[in-house]
């Protein structure tokens, strides 16, 4: 069955707004959310990066129903798979079992900021998969240690341990990832509705299990206002290649996004008050596989947004999750 969720933009937003608008996603219907996980945002235009594990205790507090995971967290560079086990595991326990835990290779604009510098990909996926190996392990409860390639581990234990333990999901932008997410994760994260990523994870063992998908919009009371506001906040969708994970400080993605057109936002972004573009791009979505949508606002008029989800969108959504729903049933 499809789920509709919605972004916690903590590039965006302060805790304690995105705390605010995690109950309110609640209160209006979503069934999850997808908070992202960062040291630095992508542009100084994005005035937030707080630490996320702060947040996500708020969110735990002030919510009731509602799904959350990272989407996504760098178990590799800034923090040792060992605390991401810990922290993940503790969200579990705050939230009473709603948590799940996003994963990736990262960014060099959050990971750099040790001083470990930023390796190959080959390197980062081989230390991406030992992070994940190791976070499975301190699951299993008791005492553990662990002599790896790139980590150590020695005599840990995680007491606080949630009786359920939280679904792993790996982001992945290309077959190469997609892969290890089938492999290795519960689920797939991703960006953009690419069939062959789909396609590429289910082969891999994924078929039954859960595929997010992010949508990023920006509803304004016009489309010249939305297309404005994108490319000002959120200059950074319009890059393409693998600038996003090699680029190592905000300004030289302001330095990068200067080449970026009101065109190319309006082809990546959603932008504007027209419903049919929304259901458009989750059709797309739906259509390559994706079970899990989940929406993320560009911009500070979250309130808006919300009135137009309610209005305009709801509608439509609970008709394709139902359709969704029927479909599984009879299949």
């Amino acid at each position: 069955m499809i789920q509709f969720g919605y972004t916690l933009s903590s590039e965006e937003q302060s805790p304690l707004e995105s705390v605010r608008y995690a109950a309110r996603a609640e209160e209006l219907g979503f069934e999850f959310l997808m908070i992202s996980d960062h040291y630095h945002p992508w542009v100084n235009e994005q005035p937030h990066s707080p630490f996320v594990w702060s947040t996500i205790g708020a969110v735990a507090v002030e919510t009731e129903k509602i799904r959350l995971g990272t989407g996504v967290t760098c178990p590799t560079f800034r923090y040792h798979p060992a605390i991401v086990a810990q922290a993940a595991a503790t969200c579990q326990e705050m939230m009473e079992g709603r948590f799940f835990l996003g994963l990736g290779t990262g960014e060099n604009l959050n990971e750099h900021i040790i001083g470990e510098g930023w390796p190959a990909y080959r390197v980062r996926r081989e230390m991406f998969e030992e992070s994940i190996e190791i976070i499975r392990l301190l699951w299993q409860g008791g005492e553990q240690s662990h002599y790896g390639p790139y980590y150590t581990v020695e005599n840990a234990r995680i007491y606080t341990l949630p009786e359920k333990l939280p679904q792993i999901i790996v982001a992945a932008g290309g077959p190469s990832s997609a892969e290890l997410a089938g492999q290795v994760g519960d689920g797939l994260c991703c960006t953009s509705p690419d069939e062959e990523v789909v396609r590429a994870f289910d082969e891999a063992g994924g078929s039954k299990m859960p595929r997010y998908g992010q949508i990023t919009v920006c509803w304004a009371e016009n489309e010249d206002e939305a297309i404005a506001t994108a490319l000002r906040i959120w200059p950074n969708a319009g890059l393409g290649g693998e600038l996003s994970q090699e680029l190592p400080t905000p300004t030289h993605f302001e330095q990068a996004t200067s080449l970026v057109r009101e065109e190319d936002i309006s082809k990546a972004v959603v932008c504007g008050p027209d419903p049919d573009k929304y259901m458009q791009k989750v059709t797309e979505y739906v259509e390559s596989g994706f079970d899990h949508i989940y929406l993320h606002q560009v911009g500070p008029d979250q309130e808006g947004f919300f009135r137009f989800y309610k209005e305009e969108l709801e509608a439509s959504l609970v008709k394709i999750a139902s359709e969704s729903a029927r479909q599984t049933t009879n299949a």
